[in-house]
């Protein structure tokens, strides 16, 4: 008889309070109001970095296929993944990157008026010009 009652004891006393139990979840939701803002505040700032280290190496290729080229720039982005009678691609892809918020990125060759640098350029998440996450191959250096 005397272990029946001391086992009842023992399950009595099991398990968490209800203002214990409370008292957790209240500390979880403070953290989780203090972690996640800044959890994504890195996202965004990876999605940048990502995107001016994309456009950098667009510029990179577009650059050496002018060399390549006599100075003339390609029409498309299109044509640094398409392998040259040789099999050699400019861009080392089987194709066009997309930002990090999987939209292609903008090109424009350069004109024959003023800039003679390629332009390469994204609208960030939004996709809309004018937003805090557009990066542009003209300006991301000065930042």
């Amino acid at each position: 008889m005397k272990t029946f009652l001391h086992t009842s004891r023992r399950a009595a006393r099991r398990g968490f309070s209800l203002a214990e139990m409370m008292v957790v979840i209240v500390i979880i939701g403070l953290l989780a109001t203090l972690v996640i803002p800044n959890v994504m505040d890195k996202f965004r700032a990876a999605g940048v970095e990502k995107a001016k280290t994309d456009i950098t190496s667009l510029i990179n290729a577009l650059n050496e296929y002018a060399i390549r080229n006599a100075g003339k720039y390609p029409e498309s982005l299109e044509v640094l993944v398409t392998p040259d009678q040789n099999g050699y691609r400019y861009l080392q892809a089987q194709k066009v990157p997309k930002d990090p918020w999987k939209q292609e990125y903008s090109y424009e060759p350069p004109t024959g008026s003023g800039n003679q640098d390629p332009h390469v350029w994204s609208y960030g998440k939004d996709g809309q010009p004018g937003g805090e996450d557009d990066i542009d191959s003209r300006t991301m250096n000065d930042s």
